[in-house]
């Protein structure tokens, strides 16, 4: 197709621990994934994308939430969003977009997996919106994104979270 105009950087492991009890072995494997990964992502779409390209990469809401045994896993998305805006000033003079997009509670496994019915239920009562987010709540944001209407968004981080703050 002659080039590379879209990187979505979305993959994401979450183990969950107090930092006290989070083992190296679990420490080393979600920095090599969700900010090794993305740090990789970048770094070859930087060099592949064609000018006015886009390069979406994914966070979390619980950066900005603080909750107990969600340290290791924010700190590594926080660092997701310092590279996000180093990146949009380094690659804006291409008209390369480099943005975020954080979501909050999404009904997929990431978010799912060992979590009671009990829990979920507690976590969605405290989303505004009453309701976990979908898939395609996340995929309209990213679409934006990635389309024209997008093209003045740059180094932004987007919490699509149900207003979960």
């Amino acid at each position: 197709f002659g080039g590379l105009d879209v990187l979505v950087n979305n993959a994401g492991i979450m183990k969950l621990a107090p930092l006290a009890g989070m083992d190296d072995a679990d420490f080393d494997r979600q920095i090599a994934v969700n900010l090794g990964g993305v740090f990789r992502g970048m770094r070859e779409g930087a060099r592949r994308l064609r000018d006015g390209g886009r390069i979406i990469s994914f966070s979390s809401s619980v950066v900005g939430l603080y909750q107990p045994s969600y340290g290791v896993y924010a700190a590594t998305k926080a660092g997701v969003e310092a590279m996000t805006h180093v990146l949009a000033k380094e690659l804006g003079t291409r008209g390369i977009t480099v943005n975020v997009v954080a979501p909050g509670p999404v009904a997929t496994e990431l978010f799912l997996d060992g979590k009671s019915e009990a829990l979920v239920e507690t976590i969605t009562k405290m989303i505004p919106l009453g309701r976990l987010g979908q898939p395609a709540d996340i995929a309209g944001v990213v679409s934006f994104l990635a389309g024209p209407d997008g093209g003045w968004v740059n180094g932004q981080v987007l919490r699509a979270n149900g207003g979960t703050v």
